[in-house]
């Protein structure tokens, strides 16, 4: 449904290089995400996709469509919601709606069935301007705008950033439920805890790709133990196991480190940090997530 090959794209005449000869493809029906940090090249790729950028070097094709040559096509069977709310913020939700199902040639009866367990939550609001409203309804107005032409692909360009916990999951949930229905979603996330919600990941830093495969097969590629220490002087603790002989890497992980050893276990780390006067530490292994994987990506 989505080719990329060899994609590369760079600005100020090369001296950056967003993207370097990426290389993927998503599945008809798939729920894919690209996982990475700001920077990491996910915007200039999903602006490639939607025919906004060209690439200086590559192919890429959406649903059978070259991105150049067909740019056209494609813009009239994908859905685009980008990382910025950019809906006309003076008009109300329903004139909002109605201007894009207008511009594709419909009509929100027409497809109301592809946005109704969606718009069911905003309509009664349907009056009100969108720049008046709050981060969730905004997200969920967006999406309704991206699918009311009845799109078969869906490119979501972060479209969790800065909406609270409840509205996250509530979205992820509409995003099954799309997945459902055969349309194939290609998603961008800062989240580490959102890749594991997808079908398959691509792990994308400084614009390359780091690994790509489902969520579960990137945890078990994970090389050797992983083990959480924690303890009351969190700065200072952080500090001294990263001075200690036998670590191998050391990172904060929400209350607890996250760390690796040389030799993957060390007996005498305990009496160390006791001698440091950590009198409150514990250490337990603990099973990876794809964060931990990320950042162990990063080091190689």
């Amino acid at each position: 449904m989505i080719t990329l090959s060899n994609i590369t794209k760079t600005y100020n005449k090369g001296a950056v290089t967003a993207v370097k000869d990426i290389n993927f493809s998503v599945n008809k029906g798939e729920i894919f995400g690209l996982i990475g940090p700001d920077g990491a090249g996910k915007t200039t790729l999903f602006r490639i996709l939607t025919t906004l950028l060209l690439a200086d070097k590559g192919t890429a094709t959406v649903n059978g469509f070259d991105v150049v040559k067909d740019y056209s096509k494609i813009r009239d069977c994908v859905g685009y919601m980008p990382g910025k709310f950019s809906l006309y913020q003076d008009l109300t939700i329903e004139e909002n709606l109605n201007f894009f199902a207008t511009v594709f040639g419909t009509t929100i009866k027409e497809n109301y069935n592809l946005i109704k367990d969606i718009y069911v939550q905003i309509e009664p609001f349907k009056d009100r301007r969108a720049g008046k409203l709050s981060g969730g309804m905004k997200q969920k107005l967006a999406l309704c705008c991206a699918l009311i032409h009845k799109p078969v692909v869906l490119f979501l360009d972060e479209p969790t950033t800065g909406v609270d916990v409840v509205s996250r999951k509530e979205f992820w949930e509409m995003l099954k439920r799309l997945k459902a229905q055969g349309i194939t979603i290609l998603v961008s996330t800062a989240y580490m805890d959102e890749a594991k919600l997808c079908d398959r990941i691509a792990l994308i830093q400084k614009g390359n790709i780091l690994s790509i495969e489902t969520p579960a097969k990137i945890v078990e590629s994970f090389p050797v133990k992983l083990f959480a220490v924690k303890g009351g002087k969190a700065y200072k603790l952080l500090e001294d196991m990263r001075a200690f002989g036998g670590t191998d890497s050391c990172f904060a992980f929400g209350d607890a480190l996250h760390v690796t050893f040389k030799d993957g276990e060390d007996t005498k780390v305990l009496d160390y940090l006791r001698s440091k006067g950590h009198s409150d530490v514990s250490i337990e292994a603990v099973q990876p997530t794809v964060e931990d994987c990320f950042i162990r990506l990063l080091k190689e």
